[in-house]
């Protein structure tokens, strides 16, 4: 190969790699953007989850007065406190990257 056809490649090359980064970069700003949007509902869950409210729903659905087909994933302690850590951990990701 010639010292311009080398040249070509490598210029190629990173093209490719500049051109997939920005795409990257802009996905993922957008995607932070709807994130962070996003936190005054998960403070909105976070409350309901220490409230009253949680507590009667729960014992409503335990003593099976709740639809059989309502969705009910929100009265798993588990997984609203999983959420709520997981959330967390990327608030602190996102800020410990800039």
């Amino acid at each position: 190969m010639t010292k311009v056809e080398v040249a070509v490649k490598r210029i190629t090359e990173m093209e490719q790699i500049l051109d997939e980064a920005k795409q990257r970069a802009d996905a993922l700003e957008q995607a932070l953007d709807a994130f962070e949007e996003y936190q005054k509902m998960v403070r909105k869950l976070e409350k309901y989850y220490a409230s009253q409210n949680w507590k009667n729903d729960l014992a409503l659905d335990e003593s099976g007065k709740l639809p059989a087909g309502l969705k009910r994933g929100v009265l798993s302690e588990d997984g609203i406190y999983n959420l709520l850590e997981k959330n967390a951990e990327l608030l602190n990701r996102t800020k410990g990257a800039m």
